[in-house]
């Protein structure tokens, strides 16, 4: 051992030595300063790597340079990093640190904030050279190793986009009032930002489900029974049904209502609530109960129907079946884009992305604000292509398996 050129034993024992080391430096002085790879620290930190990288081309002979860029290194640290990442998947992971995170080994480890990490970061960034080292020395023959390099090259920009580009990504929610623009948030200090980029909210439209309808106890409040409580789902088309020892039958349903004397009629009006009038027949007794029940809401009492002296029928609150804000958008730039956001359609505008996040569900339909997820992350796009190389890369490795001729071995 140490004699030679070195191999997998040498490898894992110099991973496993700067291992101890870096958590003895997590132990003593703390975690890794995120701080030191925001704009331009991470664009030095990538340039640097890329520029030992390019100057190792002419240090090839190097026996350091060949054990950096060797396959024995390259399996140590892809076993360290997997022993981190089973860590981080096994432990809870924390933004910000509870206030007795000094009492519990986990949280002095570094453990339940992996990603900064002194231990974890420093494979990160060892990992990133010898893949930048192993890509760039295959440049000499590049047209031999097209999608050796395609693969390689992407990977180590999907790993520095992703790593590197952490430091740099925001993530806010801001809410804005309808007729209002705002652009301000607060950070987890619950200190006020000032965002590049400004959101006046038009009208927040919400489509609901029709409620469903439950028996529950006088007594207690709770549905029944107790422990898998049955529901039926209200269907303007199916009229009738069975809840536990009830006959129900659906007369009318209005699913924006308000009352009136002796009932309710349809207004579509923010104020308004599901009204269903129903005819209850117990299967058992056959005693029957009649009349209009409703979910209420802030504006509105909840009308219930009694079956007997310990149960009463009532409507749930309707679920949300799509919600939708219509804004306009303001950049610093002179950008002006509106666009109707719903959920899992976001909008793009430069390096940010806005998404539909929440609205006032106490008020549902008279919600009067949209909340939406703004994402800031300049280096999304260089994950991308880092994608696209990678799969290219992948994709050429398949293509020539497919394309080399078997050979075939006689005795």
């Amino acid at each position: 051992m140490w004699t030679g050129p070195w191999g997998y034993r040498e490898s894992l024992a110099v991973v496993v030595g700067l291992i101890l080391v870096a958590q003895s430096l997590q132990l003593i002085i703390g975690p890794f300063d995120n701080y030191l790879l925001y704009q331009p620290g991470n664009y030095l930190v990538a340039g640097l790597l890329l520029l030992l990288s390019v100057s190792s081309v002419f240090f090839q002979r190097l026996r350091l340079v060949r054990w950096l860029s060797g396959v024995h290194l390259a399996v140590a640290l892809i076993a360290g990093l997997l022993l981190f990442s089973l860590i981080m998947g096994l432990t809870p992971q924390f933004n910000r640190l509870p206030d007795l995170n000094d009492q519990v080994p986990i949280m002095k480890l570094g453990w339940a904030q992996m990603t900064t990490s002194r231990p974890f970061v420093m494979l990160y960034l060892l990992t990133l050279l010898s893949l930048g080292l192993v890509t760039f020395k295959r440049l000499r023959r590049f047209r031999h190793n097209t999608t050796f390099i395609f693969n390689h090259a992407g990977l180590w920009l999907m790993l520095a986009a992703a790593g590197l580009g952490a430091a740099d990504r925001q993530r806010h929610v801001m809410h804005v009032r309808e007729g209002q623009v705002e652009w301000r948030v607060f950070n987890d200090q619950q200190e006020v930002l000032e965002l590049p980029l400004a959101i006046r909210l038009n009208n927040f439209e919400l489509e609901e489900y029709p409620p469903k309808l439950a028996v529950i106890d006088r007594t207690t409040g709770h549905p029944l029974p107790p422990k898998r409580p049955v529901m039926f789902q209200i269907d303007p088309e199916k009229t009738r049904g069975r809840l536990l020892d009830w006959d129900i039958s659906l007369m009318e349903y209005i699913h924006r209502a308000v009352p009136t004397e002796g009932g309710y009629r349809e207004v579509p009006m923010p104020a308004s609530v599901p009204a269903a009038k129903i005819m209850a027949k117990n299967l058992k007794t056959a005693e029957m109960s009649q009349g209009w029940i409703t979910s209420g809401n802030s504006m509105l009492p909840v009308s219930a129907l009694s079956l007997d002296e310990t149960r009463v029928l009532v409507m749930t609150r309707p679920e949300p079946k799509r919600f939708m804000s219509d804004i306009k958008l303001f950049t610093q730039d002179g950008l002006e884009k509106e666009a109707r956001l719903e959920v899992n359609q976001p909008l793009k505008a430069g390096h940010w992305m806005i998404y539909q996040h929440s609205y006032d569900e106490q008020a549902d339909g008279m919600s009067t604000f949209s909340g939406f997820e703004l994402v800031y992350d300049p280096w999304l796009n260089i994950l991308y292509l880092g994608l696209i190389m990678a799969s290219l890369g992948s994709l050429g490795l398949i293509w020539r398996g497919r394309s080399r001729p078997s050979t075939k071995s006689g005795s």
